[in-house]
């Protein structure tokens, strides 16, 4: 179970963060008129595989080409929310899991009201602001934990 935590954190915060940095390099380039080849892209791509993993994960060049099956990439600006929903559900979570009244303003203020209003005004009704780095540090931090867990360096 801590694997398959550690798993979704890696794919949906980290690796989706990844993407949206080369997808962002990718439109950047656009703008600035210059060409977007398929050289261009593998190299973008590795080289964001290497700035993210570092020097304790072997990239496989093989990797370069990996963009070409992502079907997000084909829609503009869309990977990122994979991260922001995912720190924000681990912000909720801590939040309901560390303060007493909390769920009950969970239900009020997030569950009952559906898609009446804009996320993001959701979300602050809740006490979750994404514009600030705290939900990620959170999420990082529960991921930081998590590999402890994992490592046996913590007890749950």
């Amino acid at each position: 179970m801590i694997n398959y935590n550690l798993e979704q954190f890696r794919n949906t915060v980290f690796r989706q963060t990844m993407f949206a940095e080369f997808e962002l390099t990718l439109h950047e380039q656009v703008e600035q008129d210059k060409p977007v080849t398929e050289a261009y892209l593998n190299e973008l791509y590795i080289e964001l595989n290497k700035k993210y993993y570092g020097n304790m994960v072997h990239v496989d060049e093989t990797i370069a080409i990996e963009w070409a099956r992502i079907p997000h990439f084909y829609k503009n600006f869309y990977v990122y929310q994979y991260a922001t929903g995912f720190s924000a559900a681990v912000a909720i979570a801590h939040k309901i899991l560390n303060e007493k009244d909390y769920p009950n303003l969970y239900i009020k203020k997030f569950l009952s009201v559906g898609s009446s209003k804009y996320p993001m005004e959701i979300l602050n009704s809740i006490g979750i602001d994404m514009t600030t780095k705290s939900p990620l540090e959170l999420a990082l931090d529960k991921f930081k934990t998590l590999v402890e867990i994992f490592k046996g360096e913590t007890i749950l």
